[in-house]
């Protein structure tokens, strides 16, 4: 695998790993299963894609692609705790809605970025190359969203949230309002969804309708894949986990996709990724058999 490609894994994987934190946070501490995701996702992009192509400068976009991603898990969640929608119907029903969304905001299937400044053009050293400067300034990004929620879910806020996922009941027992903190957790969720939306499509040269398909699965496996590297308790370690898992899943997939002695092509990623996925979920099985004390 070239230089090129290994930066490029990086920087996939770093982009991912944003949305491998907001599928933590929704299946993993509010226990929430989140299918919004593979809509917010390209609603991120799409937001962020139009307001750069109108002229706005790109870090105002990609806040705004962040909220507008927030704003889809506002919604989600009000689905679910207002309208008692199951949790996997409401977040269906939302990601089918944000494909024709999506479609509105852009106005056509995609939006180019090719000659449009983006936060990557105006952070851009003239000394370093664009494609070992892109990976750096994610890597900023990656752990300045890590420390913010390390530091977040230590607050008493963030402790409810937790606590809505592990036990509901015992969480409305000391008087801890579920039905916000589940808002508040989706909303933080595909925030960070969108977040990342925004950040692709400005590393791609452009916001996609069709960006978002397999983004789920991806974040699930990117959270599985670190909580088998690292496995943990504490907030701190999790989160680096589900980083970890992420730069490790696209590295490889790249990896896998680069062998010209295997005989994988692009077509084959959904099969790399679903093996992957089942030689993650494999390993703590096969850890706990060998731990097992033999029988004499």
């Amino acid at each position: 695998m070239s230089l090129f490609s290994l930066f490029g894994a990086l920087e996939i994987g770093l982009i991912f790993g944003l949305v491998a934190l907001g599928v933590f946070i929704s299946f993993r501490l509010l226990k929430f299963p989140d299918l919004t995701v593979d809509g917010s996702f390209p609603l991120g992009g799409a937001v962020g894609a139009v307001c750069i192509a109108g002229g706005m400068d790109p870090f105002l976009a990609t806040v705004l692609a962040m909220l507008a991603g927030a704003v889809a898990g506002v919604f989600t969640a009000l689905l679910n705790v207002h309208l008692k929608i199951m949790d996997l119907l409401a977040s269906i029903l939302m990601m089918i809605a944000l494909y024709s969304i999506n479609l509105r905001i852009m106005g056509r299937p995609n939006v180019p970025l090719i000659m449009e400044p983006t936060v990557f053009s105006i952070l851009e050293v003239s000394w370093i190359d664009d494609y070992v400067m892109r990976p750096l300034i994610l890597i900023v990004v990656v752990i300045l969203v890590k420390l913010l929620l390390d530091a977040y879910f230590a607050t008493q806020q963030g402790l409810s949230i937790r606590a809505t996922g592990s036990n509901p009941r015992m969480a409305r027992a000391q008087g801890v309002n579920t039905g916000g903190m589940i808002i508040l957790g989706m909303a933080i969720s595909n925030g960070l969804v969108g977040l990342a939306g925004a950040l692709f499509a400005q590393t791609q040269g452009g916001a996609d309708i069709s960006m978002g398909i397999g983004t789920i699965v991806i974040g699930l496996a990117a959270v599985i894949v670190g909580e088998s590297i690292l496995p943990a308790r504490k907030m701190y370690l999790l989160t680096l986990a589900v980083i970890l898992g992420a730069v490790v899943y696209r590295f490889f997939i790249a990896l896998a996709l680069n062998s010209d002695f295997i005989g994988l092509k692009a077509q084959d990623l959904n099969l790399v990724t679903a093996l992957l996925v089942v030689f993650a979920l494999v390993i703590p099985l096969i850890k706990k058999r060998l731990s097992r004390p033999k029988r004499l």
